[in-house]
């Protein structure tokens, strides 16, 4: 009777090895790469209707900042463009006049050229004709400058109106990916400011499982491999999935403190990434186990 309770007993404990024997060759977690937006403008949040679990586009408007002040410079430095552009018409027009009488005074002048030729013109008269092309002409000079400095503001004005745009451009917060809104940070009405966090995307569509393998197991391991992954299904019993191997560390590294790998031994691993495609299953944090 003896010997029966510790053939009983042996054969419980040789059970209770075999069943916590690692069976997986590699044991981590499931992450994502997430997305941090943030706001480029300061000003209050006046549109933000984004939730956590939200299913957002690549462009999609997350939110706006209060567009009120930029707008009005914007309104501003366009009513000032056109200002500078009326002169420059005005300007135009004045030279005009001044080529009118050039030509209405070179008929005269050549006139009084003849005449003088003929011996019929005095000197004094032939001056005063020269001389009244020669202020004629300088005035086409000075209002042409015009045209230069004209052409500088409209250009200074047309530079800060780009600024003023790009400003406006920022105050509209987008989606700069396809993915799941994991966290918001703000609420409509508070205020905005650059830098400040907005919401967390992640794309949910495909999850990474980062495991940590050994030296030898590395040898078995390429990028493309298929390979099993499994998650929990009840307490007893895995679900598999097929994973690909998406990327191998080029460097070993120790343990983390949050792994054990399969020869709890080894001081240096290798991270290993395996992408598995998620139908709804997997989730950021989750565990899963990986054979290779």
């Amino acid at each position: 009777m003896k010997f029966q309770y510790v053939l009983a007993l042996a054969f419980l404990v040789l059970s209770a090895c075999k069943g916590n024997e690692e069976k997986s060759d590699a044991f981590g977690n499931f992450e994502t790469d997430e997305t941090i937006v943030s706001a480029e403008m300061a000003g209050k949040l006046v549109s933000f209707q984004s939730e956590t679990g939200d299913l957002v586009e690549t462009g999609q408007l997350l939110g706006i900042v209060d567009t009120t002040q930029i707008s009005l410079q914007l309104k501003q430095l366009e009513a000032q463009q056109q200002a500078v552009a009326a002169k420059k018409v005005n300007v135009r027009a004045q030279v005009e006049v001044l080529k009118e009488q050039i030509r209405a005074l070179e008929t005269n002048q050549q006139r009084v050229h003849k005449l003088f030729a003929e011996k019929a013109a005095t000197q004094q008269q032939v001056d005063d004709v020269d001389g009244q092309m020669r202020v004629l002409g300088k005035q086409v000079e000075s209002l042409n400058s015009q045209f230069v400095s004209i052409s500088s503001e409209l250009n200074v004005l047309s530079a800060q109106m780009n600024v003023v745009k790009d400003q406006l451009a920022k105050c509209f917060i987008y989606s700069p990916m396809q993915g799941i809104v994991l966290e918001t940070y703000v609420e409509q009405g508070e205020l905005a400011a650059p830098g400040k966090a907005v919401v967390k995307l992640g794309d949910l569509s495909e999850l990474d499982l980062r495991v940590y393998v050994s030296g030898a197991q590395l040898p078995h391991i390429k990028l493309g491999q298929q390979v099993e992954v499994l998650i929990d299904q009840d307490k007893t019993e895995n679900q598999s999935l097929q994973g690909t191997v998406s990327w191998i560390s080029s460097e070993a590294e120790f343990t983390p403190k949050i792994i054990q790998t399969k020869e709890e031994r080894v001081k240096l691993v290798y991270a290993v990434k395996v992408t598995v495609k998620n139908d709804g299953r997997l989730k950021i944090g989750m565990p899963g186990e990986v054979n290779f």
